[in-house]
């Protein structure tokens, strides 16, 4: 039996988070990994966060779209995994209406930032390969402004309508949800009524945020690699090569689970449900952890500022 909005909202005011379906005897096991991967990516990001603040000669183009990309990391971790290890190690599986709907908006509107601070950082890295003379005048710091606040806005007005969609469907009396946090495809599927303009909507959203940033990423690095394809000598084009390092580890990193999980959700309907459950749930949790090592690793400025602050207060 459907019920109205109002009705369903005030007999069914909360939804049940099922955590993995299939693998509810090994859901504690599980959850061990992922709060290793929580706990890397809050400690990995505050401390880019504070090395970049607290280091003027890191206040570059390069390292504050870093401290960009590590902010909205922390936000997207919070926004998960929380919730998610509660149902997994707790079994506190139930989530109000509001909640929910405020998780999925969090969850996917920073997606959609990170994705624009990877085409920042690409451009900042085809500015600097290809026009290192005027990196400092085309990329200043209120350029940098700029495209963050584009990138914010970007992110809030493409996914605001989720939620207000979501708010004109009539659900069933059934609000299991076959997830481990508030996935957007997951609420529209509980839904009596027509989701067309939702289906839609989120396709549209998921095509026009990755199909475009994943191009515009492309084209920097096609002309990075025509320039430096016409540098002479192979050691000066392996260090041009090494400072894009980094950036393409973390596109790596955000794009292939994330398109490979978009794909089985909508299309693979032979993956068995757990399998994508646990690829989307590591999708929001793997690029947040792995980030700061990527660049902490690869970058020598703040590898050596981590060693740095680590050894005035006697850590090493």
């Amino acid at each position: 039996m459907a019920l109205s909005n109002s009705s369903w909202r005030l007999l069914q005011p909360s939804f049940f988070l099922m955590g993995i379906p299939g693998l509810e005897e090994s859901q504690h096991w599980i959850a061990m990994p992922l709060s290793v991967l929580y706990l890397f990516a809050v400690m990995g990001n505050v401390t880019i966060i504070f090395i970049i603040w607290t280091d003027p000669s890191l206040h570059q183009p390069m390292y504050l779209f870093l401290a960009m990309l590590s902010g909205i990391d922390l936000v997207l971790a919070s926004s998960t995994a929380p919730k998610t290890l509660a149902v997994l190690l707790v079994h506190a599986h139930e989530i109000g209406y509001t909640v929910c709907l405020t998780q999925m908006f969090f969850i996917h509107a920073f997606s959609s930032m990170e994705s624009g601070v990877l085409v920042a950082m690409a451009l900042d890295r085809y500015v600097a390969i290809c026009h290192p003379l005027h990196h400092s005048t085309i990329l200043h710091p209120g350029i940098i402004g700029r495209i963050g606040m584009a990138v914010l806005v970007r992110g809030l007005l493409l996914l605001l309508p989720f939620p207000i969609l979501l708010q004109r469907l009539i659900f069933c009396q059934a609000t299991v949800i076959g997830h481990a946090y508030c996935e957007h495809m997951a609420v529209v599927k509980l839904a009596c009524s027509e989701t067309t303009v939702n289906r839609a909507y989120g396709l549209a959203v998921a095509l026009l945020v990755v199909g475009l940033d994943v191009v515009a990423i492309g084209i920097s690095y096609a002309f990075i690699l025509q320039t430096v394809l016409k540098v002479p000598g192979g050691e000066a084009r392996l260090k041009a090569f090494s400072t894009c390092g980094s950036h393409i580890c973390v596109i790596l990193i955000f794009y292939v689970p994330g398109i490979f999980s978009f794909l089985t959700h909508r299309f693979g309907h032979h993956v068995p449900h757990h399998v994508h459950v646990l690829l989307a749930t590591l999708y929001l949790l793997v690029p947040p952890a792995l980030n700061p090592l990527v660049y902490g690793v690869k970058t020598q400025q703040i590898r050596q500022r981590v060693l740095r602050v680590f050894s005035l207060k006697g850590w090493i």
